[in-house]
């Protein structure tokens, strides 16, 4: 118990004075519209680093909860009529929900079967999609979403709007991730991660634990789905496909999954990097991968941790993860 007691005075942090300083200066820095985008992917690829860094929980589907947030989002929207606040917490509640019940039949394997199944049912969820034509729009996506959206009286109509509400879900699922990281239940995701046999030794339920982390990352996806349907004013089917899960696993990797952090600085750089090398080549994917393979070999911490390590030589504490 002492150990726990130790982390919990570590939030919030300096590396949360870092992350709210970064969310204000951004706009400013980049096109408010990108600088939305960078906060709503940050929020999807929290849901990565909180299952991966916390847990050592390696998913292929969290697609398929930002998909399902992005269209139960659109739909509450366009067709019920709904606001936008409650619209955001049903589309989290949704992924949540979704992420549970599937996380008590994929937690029950292992390594490369738990990646598996992820990745099935991320599939499922897909083709789901495309069969339901009527309701989701099949390949021509989920269009006519209103673009005269309020959020507690405040109209979020602005590009600049947009991007305080986005940031500020994004702030929010980050404080929400480093309470869980510093507080005794993530204490106990950091020793299944460790060792999965021993915590189970101990007399931890190992599954539930795993089932209500898998829950929580759902719901972290559904949220940054749900500003995504709000942000483009349509839900277009890559918002399910294979591909947004790669996309975001790619982040959190690249950022760097030892800190919630990670995950903005995942996000900024791979939308800025697409955005400028877009522009310059059309296989522009291909330099992001050998970005991606170096920081794999050479900097497995992610671009994150390159600040941790220039304190440490600086002299300086490093920043808490």
């Amino acid at each position: 118990m002492a150990a726990i007691s130790s982390k919990a005075w570590r939030f919030p942090d300096s590396t949360t004075a870092i992350v709210v300083l970064v969310m204000a200066a951004l706009p400013v820095l980049v096109p408010t519209t990108l600088a939305s985008q960078v906060a709503i992917f940050a929020i999807a690829t929290l849901s990565v680093t909180l299952l991966l860094g916390s847990v050592g929980l390696l998913s292929f589907g969290q697609g398929l909860y930002l998909g399902v947030g992005a269209y139960l989002a659109g739909i509450l929207l366009r067709d019920v009529g709904l606001g936008l606040l409650p619209t955001l917490i049903l589309a989290t509640l949704a992924g949540t929900l979704l992420a549970g019940l599937l996380g008590t039949l994929i937690v029950r394997r292992q390594g490369v079967y738990f990646v598996m199944l992820t990745l099935a049912f991320a599939q499922m969820g897909y083709f789901a999609m495309l069969s339901m034509k009527n309701v989701t729009g099949g390949e021509n996506g989920l269009t006519g979403l209103p673009r005269n959206l309020s959020l507690a009286g405040l109209p979020v109509t602005s590009p600049i709007s947009f991007y305080l509400l986005a940031a500020g879900a994004f702030l929010l699922a980050f404080l929400a991730v480093q309470r869980i990281n510093a507080s005794p239940f993530g204490s106990v995701l950091t020793a299944i991660r460790e060792n999965e046999g021993r915590s189970e030794a101990m007399g931890y339920d190992v599954r539930g634990y795993k089932v209500a982390a898998v829950a929580v990352a759902g719901g972290i996806a559904g949220l940054a789905g749900a500003l995504h349907a709000a942000f483009l004013g349509f839900v277009p089917p890559n918002d399910i496909e294979l591909e947004i899960s790669q996309r975001i696993l790619v982040m959190a990797i690249i950022g760097g999954v030892g800190s919630p952090a990670g995950a903005l600085v995942g996000s900024i750089f791979y939308t800025l990097a697409s955005e400028a090398l877009s522009e310059l080549w059309a296989r522009w994917m291909a330099l992001i991968s050998l970005i991606l393979i170096a920081i794999v070999l050479y900097l497995p911490g992610g671009l994150w941790s390159i600040g941790r390590r220039l304190a440490g030589v600086f002299g300086g504490r490093p920043a808490d993860a």
